[in-house]
């Protein structure tokens, strides 16, 4: 079994920055990619960003491309994204959560969520 909770969420201008947090308990947490999704109101849960097991990869939304950065710390089981240069389209709830399939772009192939941090980019 695998917790999974966000922290770092809060409100911001536009062009500013939040660096999200997602502390990971249970085993094994570095035979799971790990990715973070957002949900706007009235939208579809979807993809922003993953890395790989060891964190030699990363891949991307193109929409937050050259803006947001995840990275891991397998030691402190830990997972982070710098989010830079915030736009007010990137409003939502953001989500930490664990893929033991390496899929990392499909959200069933996640098994492990967070609950969840608020993220809110006024203009």
């Amino acid at each position: 079994q695998v917790q999974l909770v966000e922290s770092g969420g809060g409100l911001v201008q536009a062009g500013g920055s939040l660096a999200l947090s997602c502390a990971v308990s249970g085993r094994a947490f570095s035979n799971y990619f790990m990715g973070w999704f957002c949900q706007a109101p009235g939208k579809e849960r979807e993809f922003v960003a993953a890395i790989s097991w060891s964190g030699g990869r990363t891949y991307y939304a193109d929409s937050v491309k050259g803006r947001f950065t995840i990275s891991r710390d397998n030691a402190k089981k830990m997972v982070y994204l710098q989010m830079n240069k915030l736009k007010p389209e990137d409003t939502a709830v953001y989500y930490c959560a664990a893929d033991p399939q390496g899929s990392y772009k499909l959200r069933d192939s996640y098994d492990y969520w967070g609950q969840g941090t608020q993220v809110t980019v006024s203009s």
